[in-house]
């Protein structure tokens, strides 16, 4: 499989609602940030990266993959993915100006790519090509209903909906409120409307200190949350060891880590019980597969940020023995040739090869940006 072409693309998806909050961000569209990468047999992969629909950050990432690595590419056999990411991830020009940020996002939508390729190539899922399906029902749990800028009323009827209705066992709900006794009520009445079977899990988007998750957390005991989700600071190793040595709470976090060193550096402090991992932020489908063998070799659960809205996520989670379950936020899923659908619950398993990373032809038309 020569590889031929490396073209990038952008493309500004509009979200479910008009615009949506979590403590930190707010944001009307998703990015979808990414390359095509076409063989002389004619064979096309894709592959991208999640971002907040910044057009002038955007195309910085295009700009790396169509100057720095497209390259290093053009003529090489795709097949060699694993030779292929250590020359892009290890080159030295680009290591000294970065290992994570733009340049490892870019390196994200490159591997995706040539694993999708390779899929195809099998004429496979991707979950196949890995070696087949662990589960015959991927749970998912429903975050879109959960945003901060929600009102009370709205994230009640929001989230009776996914049970009542949807199908859904499992739901997130987003926290950090400058006053953390309003995320108390209103997960309180969250709770009290659905019952006790349902899971509730919650997330801070780093926003919180300390001292306030753990206010917080003696005030939320009895509300049965499943996990605490990034309460603070990405990178502050230390006090997630300290939260999750001194609340019942199990800690989530990863979507903003991006090697897997980070990752080993926060399983060995103690400071995470479920493993978050993102293909669009770590270095591709490479790097994520390290991070979850590393977490099974700890005996820690991989639930994957949906970063890239599951497409590529719902194949791993299918094929990796540490998975439990995936996020669902179906902002982008209808502009792929394959969506992540959701039916009662349950992610529904991919049929068509490849990586489920191929939009359709309307979308680019639609919604494609200009490179600059």
């Amino acid at each position: 499989m020569k590889i031929t072409s490396v073209e990038p693309f952008i493309l500004h998806l509009p979200l479910t609602s008009d615009s949506i909050s979590d403590s930190t961000h707010s944001i009307t569209h998703w990015g979808v940030v990414g390359t095509k990468i076409t063989t002389a047999e004619g064979l096309e992969g894709y592959g991208f990266t999640g971002t907040h629909a910044h057009l002038p950050s955007d195309r910085l990432i295009t700009a790396c993959i169509r100057d720095c690595y497209a390259p290093l590419l053009i003529g090489e056999d795709a097949n060699d993915h694993q030779r292929l990411w250590t020359r892009l991830a290890r080159y030295p020009s680009l290591q000294w100006v970065g290992r994570a940020g733009i340049t490892h996002l870019a390196l994200a939508a490159v591997d995706v790519a040539l694993w999708d390729l390779k899929a195809k190539k099998a004429g496979q899922p991707l979950w196949s090509l890995l070696g087949g399906a662990r589960t015959e029902g991927l749970e998912a749990y429903n975050t879109d209903i959960g945003w901060l800028s929600f009102s009370k009323d709205a994230l009640l009827a929001g989230a009776a909906r996914a049970v009542e209705e949807d199908g859904f066992t499992r739901i997130k709900i987003k926290v950090g409120h400058d006053d953390p006794n309003v995320d108390i009520d209103r997960l309180a009445a969250v709770r009290q409307r659905l019952g006790g079977a349902v899971r509730i899990a919650i997330d801070a988007n780093g926003k919180w200190d300390l001292p306030t998750c753990q206010r917080f957390c003696e005030k939320a005991r009895d509300l049965n949350i499943y996990w605490f989700e990034e309460p603070m600071w990405y990178d502050d190793i230390a006090s997630h060891a300290a939260l999750a040595r001194n609340t019942a709470i199990p800690v989530a976090l990863g979507e903003q880590l991006y090697t897997v060193d980070a990752f080993r550096a926060f399983i060995a402090a103690g400071a995470v019980h479920y493993v978050q991992p993102d293909v669009t932020r770590l270095a591709g489908i490479t790097e994520y597969i390290q991070v979850a063998d590393l977490a099974l070799a700890h005996r820690l659960p991989v639930v994957p940020h949906a970063g890239e809205m599951s497409q590529v996520h719902v194949h791993l989670s299918y094929w990796h023995p540490a998975s439990t379950i995936l996020e669902y936020i179906p902002w982008i899923k209808d502009h792929f040739h394959e969506p992540s659908n959701v039916m009662d619950g349950v992610f529904l398993r991919p049929q068509q090869p490849g990586a489920s990373t191929t939009p359709l032809p309307e979308s680019f038309a639609r919604y494609g940006k200009s490179l600059g």
